[in-house]
């Protein structure tokens, strides 16, 4: 009789475990965050908007076709962006510019070390408004630049992207994309 009901608690427990792990898994976010890029258009409009170039506009097709519950952008100035929120340029960086390039773009700021660290701890802070920063699904559409001050305080991160240099990674997100599309068609 006392196994019995040692095995009876037994099954409680698992089977409230098993429920506790449904609930966190039908209640985890999607979360898509795509990285800003350099071409930027000249006036202050939407974020979806202001950034230009094939890495950008794919991306954010790729992501919007991932039907996730959100999607923001990572920017080197402004942080964690709502596509909607109206911005005016800027030319700021968290990624590696060469000295040549530095020269010839006077205006641009990158990021040291320590103030990518505070821009990691700001997005954070950010995310952690509008996410559960341990439960939901994280997918980067952003180099290690971007990643980096941030993956210590997210627990599940998805990098479709990952070991792609820069200029290869315009194609692979339309390979990404047609295969969404190839099997919404099937």
């Amino acid at each position: 009789m006392m196994h019995a009901l040692l095995l009876l608690v037994k099954c409680r427990s698992i089977i409230k475990l098993a429920v506790n792990v449904t609930d966190d898994i039908t209640n985890m976010k999607r979360i898509v965050l795509i990285s800003c890029v350099s071409r930027k258009g000249k006036i202050k409009t939407k974020a979806k908007d202001l950034y230009q170039g094939p890495l950008f506009k794919n991306s954010l097709a790729y992501a919007q076709a991932l039907n996730p519950d959100k999607i923001f952008i990572l920017s080197a100035h402004y942080h964690l962006l709502d596509l909607d929120k109206e911005i005016e340029p800027y030319d700021v960086t968290l990624s590696y510019v060469s000295p040549d390039k530095r020269k010839k773009k006077a205006k641009l700021k990158v990021l040291t070390k320590d103030e990518a660290k505070r821009w990691g701890q700001e997005v954070l802070k950010q995310l952690g408004d509008v996410a559960d920063l341990k439960n939901d699904k994280f997918i980067f559409l952003a180099g290690q630049s971007y990643l980096e001050p941030i993956q210590n305080g997210l627990t599940k991160i998805e990098e479709p992207l990952k070991g792609i240099v820069q200029g290869k990674r315009p194609g692979k997100l339309n390979e990404l994309l047609s295969d969404i599309n190839d099997k919404r068609t099937a």
